[in-house]
């Protein structure tokens, strides 16, 4: 009897425990992406860049051209390898500069921050809108790499028009020799 005792003790002992684990585990919030959506996307591109000063870095900057927007419709963020960063209105298209973490010349990914919400492959980005109140959220697919540029006084600016003329190329220069 009093090895019954102890058997049943047992039970409800590891049964309150695998209750108590299992309620603790963290939960991972699955994000759903509108498959369709109240405004156009034409096809996205990025541009790798760097700065030339000491501790200018590098980073992506992302064109993502919109149209045909209603009116209830905020862009707010991107998500781009393992980076984001605020979308800005810039004449036709909407664009962001990200900045990579590093202050070192590297166009290395970025590792993924505790806080970054997508699994995302290198060709993917994510943008959030704002929806009458809510925030969603809309995934391309294959997006388009321009030539780098190069930037001789720091990182570019969201909000004022580059002075840099110069693109990087592959092409070499020909000499009139």
């Amino acid at each position: 009897m009093k090895n019954l005792k102890k058997a049943t003790c047992a039970i409800v002992f590891a049964v309150a425990i695998s209750f108590t684990f299992q309620c603790a585990t963290p939960k991972v919030a699955t994000t759903t992406f509108e498959q369709q959506t109240p405004f156009k996307v034409k096809p996205v591109f990025f541009q790798e860049w760097y700065a030339g000063i000491k501790v200018g870095g590098t980073g992506i900057n992302i064109f993502i051209p919109i149209s045909d927007v209603e009116q209830d419709i905020a862009f707010d963020e991107v998500f781009f390898r393992n980076l984001r960063g605020k979308l800005t209105k810039k004449e036709e298209e909407y664009m962001s500069v990200l900045k990579h973490p590093s202050r070192h010349y590297t166009f290395q990914k970025a590792e993924k921050p505790n806080d970054y919400p997508f699994d995302l492959k290198d060709n993917e980005c994510v943008i959030s809108y704002i929806e009458n109140g809510q925030t969603k959220y809309y995934k391309i697919i294959a997006l388009n790499e321009v030539a780098g540029t190069y930037y001789e006084d720091g990182p570019p600016s969201v909000y004022a028009q580059s002075t840099s003329s110069g693109m990087a190329s592959l092409d070499e220069e020909e000499d009139d020799n």
